[in-house]
Order: structure tokens, then sequence, then C-alpha cells
């Protein structure tokens, strides 16, 4: 496999990520917009109105019979956290043009699709249409009351927010159900000038080989728009060690409580330098193996679950758990004692053989799939180099002990949400 990176336009670029092992090729456009507290829930929203239909399909069904008549094309769209940005995700999937009938040329129809849905959006007089925006707020509230009643989701995020107050991480990726009751046709439509004048954009193309013309097309659309105060990518704030560690217990009519705990690290950035973040991180508690499995988990039961990951480029580090209440602060304790194991290099050599055997395995399975190869490169956006994920497996079989306890030093408790039933 390999990846080609062109730039298109100003704050547009392109790669090209070759892999001859699929029959289909996956035309992505990211967009990355700041995190932005009172603008976020419309930009979420877009992906979702603007994949839905256009001008040129004002309708579902004119624009399916066209996704049939690309051999039955797909559209996704997404909204997503990176970082201090919100990553807003259309992509069309189409089989490859050597399969086609006639040798007819696919991918710069579904291309061509796929930017009359960006550029050209289903809009009169400077608004969206409201039966559209009004199906699309409908679905994204359910989602946002989705995430509310799974209590794990609802508590990690609950924690992020607190830990993060008044800054942009904190911030959710979809916004709250009251924001985006507020949005409006004309708001919505205001989202969207921004998005496409501001945004940095990534245009992701995964297949066997690259259309004749393709990125040629994307830069003549984008030509046409005047661009500027363009996202800046690179400027994501690290987590700092707290002052004093938070700690926050909210009630619920909930049977099992949810303890997560947040920690600050002096590791932070790209993949190349923290690698050996990713390891200490499983050996804390990623598989069966690690520190919080076997001991938390298994030998004391104080817990359902427990694990740990990483937001590397943030320096974040969670532990996630469910638990009796009346296990609550013991499971805080051992979890916190296991943390001070790894930081002396109390983990033996199987349990730092197996972490690194089960992340570069992990990572070989992303070659299996388009769309995850395509959300590895997304999520990517800060790093000063494309670190692919067979380099990430080739950077991980490198860590040493001493690093790992190296990094462990430098990680800190920072704040402490408890979910917990109400009652006694």
């Amino acid at each position: 496999m390999s990846v080609d990176i062109t730039r298109l336009s100003d704050g547009v670029d392109g790669i090209f990520i070759r892999n001859a092992r699929f029959n289909t090729t996956l035309i992505s456009f990211n967009f990355y917009m700041p995190l932005d507290k009172e603008r976020v829930a419309e930009y979420a929203l877009l992906p979702f109105v603007m994949t839905t239909c256009s001008n040129k399909y004002p309708d579902f069904s004119k624009l399916n019979y066209k996704l049939n008549k690309l051999y039955g094309a797909k559209l996704e769209a997404s909204a997503e956290k990176v970082g201090d940005l919100q990553l807003l995700k259309m992509a069309v999937s189409v089989i490859d043009d050597k399969y086609t009938l006639d040798g007819e040329e696919l991918c710069a129809q579904a291309c061509e699709l796929l930017m009359s849905l960006i550029f050209e959006p289903k809009a009169e007089d400077g608004a969206f249409f409201e039966e559209d925006l009004k199906r699309e707020k409908r679905k994204a509230i359910e989602h946002i009351r989705g995430e509310m009643n799974e209590k794990r989701i609802y508590a990690k995020k609950r924690l992020i927010e607190e830990m993060y107050k008044n800054s942009p991480y904190g911030v959710s990726k979809c916004g709250t159900e009251n924001q985006v009751q507020k949005i409006t046709r004309k708001s919505l439509y205001k989202a969207w000038k921004e998005l496409i004048s501001s945004a940095y954009v990534r245009v992701n193309v995964i297949g066997n080989s690259l259309p004749v013309g393709l990125f040629e097309s994307i830069t003549e659309r984008f030509g046409e728009i005047k661009r500027e105060n363009i996202t800046d990518c690179f400027n994501i704030t690290p987590t700092r060690k707290a002052v004093k560690v938070k700690e926050i217990t909210e009630n619920m009519d909930i049977s099992q409580g949810k303890l997560v705990m947040g920690f600050s690290s002096r590791t932070y950035g790209d993949d190349i330098k923290t690698a050996p973040m990713l390891v200490m991180c499983d050996i804390f508690g990623g598989g069966p193996y690690s520190r919080l499995f076997t001991n938390v988990r298994e030998k004391m039961s104080l817990c359902y679950y427990c694990l740990a990951s990483s937001v590397r480029v943030k320096g974040l580090i969670t532990v996630d758990s469910g638990v009796e209440k009346q296990n609550a602060d013991k499971a805080k304790e051992e979890i916190l004692k296991q943390l001070e194991a790894v930081k002396k290099g109390e983990f033996s050599d199987f349990e730092f053989e197996s972490s690194i055997k089960s992340i570069t395995d992990s990572l070989k399975t992303y070659d299996d799939s388009q769309s995850s190869l395509d959300l590895w490169y997304s999520l990517r956006i800060s790093s000063e180099k494309a670190v692919s994920p067979q380099e990430m497996s080739e950077l991980v079989s490198k860590v040493e002990r001493e690093q790992i306890t190296d990094v462990a030093n430098g990680v800190f408790l920072h704040t402490v949400y408890r979910l917990m039933p109400e009652g006694a």
C-alpha cells in the first residue's frame, strides 16, 4: 500500500491510498472546522442534509435512482471530533472502473455526484427547505437522546465536558438537543457557506488506481469558491496537569454505577511521538492481559468492566468502568494503584509482549476495510506525516520497557466522574 498527498487548492489536499485488495473505490470529502459551541450543532447536521438531496437530486428517490445507475454506489455521512476540531465527512463508494460494462467511468461519475451534493445543496433564497431540515433535526435529536440512554457513553461524555469545561474539546461533537431545536433554514445555510469557504478539506481516495482527472475536477470546483480564514489543523491544545483533582458525582435512576476517570499526560501529539503511550495505555487497561482487567476486574471483582483508552493528540487517557455503588471508591483506589505499578515498571514480560502483539495485530486489520483506512487518515489531520497503519505497527514493535515507565510517570489524575444509582 502506498500513500500520495497532493495539494489541490488553497486549504484543500488530496490523498490517494493505493490498495489493490479492494474491488471498489472510496472517495471521501473531509471538512475540518474548529469546535465552536455556538455552531457545532449546525455543522454536525450539514453532512446528513447534504447527502440526502441537492438541486440536481431534489428528493431521495431521484438520488437513489442515480446511485443504482452507478452499480449500487453507497453514500455515507458522519460528524466526528478530532482533537479541537470537528470533522464532517461525506463519502461515496463505487465499484472500480475495470469491473464495469463497456469500460464505463463510474468513479468520475460518483465523484461528480458527491460534489453536486456538497456544492449545489437543495436551497433557495439563502435557506434550506423546511422538510429536509425537519427530517434531519428529528434524526439528530434521536441520536442525542440515544447517547443519553446509553449510560456508559453518557458518563464518558460528561467526564469530557467537566474535564475540558470552557475549552473546545469539551464541546459535544453533535451539540445539544436544545441547540439542534434552534437550527433554522437560514442559519444552516449560513453554516454551509462557512464550511465551504473556510474549512480545511482533505479528500481521501482509496482504491486500486487514481481515476484520471479526478483531482483536477476537484481543484476546478474549489477554484470557483472564495476561500478565506481556513482552519488551522495544527492548533490543538494538549491536556494540562490539573492543579487540583476535580471530583463530580451525579445520581440517576440506574441499576449499575459508572466510574470514569480522566488523566493528563505529558506525552501528546502525532503517532511518531506517542507510540509508547499507546502501548502503556494498553498494558494499563487494554486487553485481558492488562493490569486493570486481571486485577481490578478479575482478582478483586470490583467492577463489571474496566478499560483504559487514549486520545494521544490531546495527551488524554481515560478509564471507564461499571461498578456497584459500594465499590466505587475501592475501584478508584485500585485503578490508581495499578497505574503506580506501571510507573514503577511492575509489569511482566508477558504483559508487555502481549500488548505489543495485540496492537500490531489490530493495526493489520485496517487493510481489510476501506472505511477503516479512510477513518485512519481522516483522524491524523494534525500529524506532520501521514503515518500508515503498517508504519505505526513498526513504531509499536520497537517500543521498549523503559519508554513505558517514562510515559506512565507523566500521567496524572485530572478528573473523576461518578454516575451512581439514586438512594442508599
